[in-house]
């Protein structure tokens, strides 16, 4: 199966870790290109290619303002990502509590492990 050009849909334009960083950034707030040049450590050229790709598909609105380009995240373009991720939500909970209940027994064994040792070596609470 050919794989989707990049400006087909969010999911292919945020692949691209570049893109996601730049999305980062604008998450804080409108930027100027130029701000963005210099906090990503990128070329003028590459960070305007990366912004032409997010602008195509939706993630990045700009305006002008003078001669100043200003970019802002648009957040309802990276909701089908917010969706899908969303769906394996739940499982990621479960494996989360699981592990909790794994570490809290690990604690608890390694609890009474250390106070076995106490006792045997005249170090329990009746020694101190």
């Amino acid at each position: 199966m050919a794989r989707a050009a990049t400006t087909a849909d969010v999911f292919n334009a945020v692949a691209e870790p570049r893109r996601r960083e730049i999305l980062d950034v604008l998450a804080e707030g409108e930027r100027p290109v130029n701000d963005l040049v210099r906090v990503l450590g990128l070329g003028q050229p590459q960070v305007s290619k990366h912004l032409r790709v997010l602008r195509e598909v939706g993630a990045v609105e700009v305006r002008d303002e003078g001669r100043q380009r200003l970019y802002r995240l648009n957040g309802r373009a990276l909701k089908p990502i917010h969706d899908w991720v969303r769906r394996y939500e739940r499982s990621w909970e479960e494996r989360f509590e699981s592990l909790d209940a794994v570490l809290e027994e690990m604690g608890s064994t390694e609890e009474e492990n250390h106070d076995r040792h106490d006792d045997r070596h005249g170090e329990g609470d009746a020694a101190r």
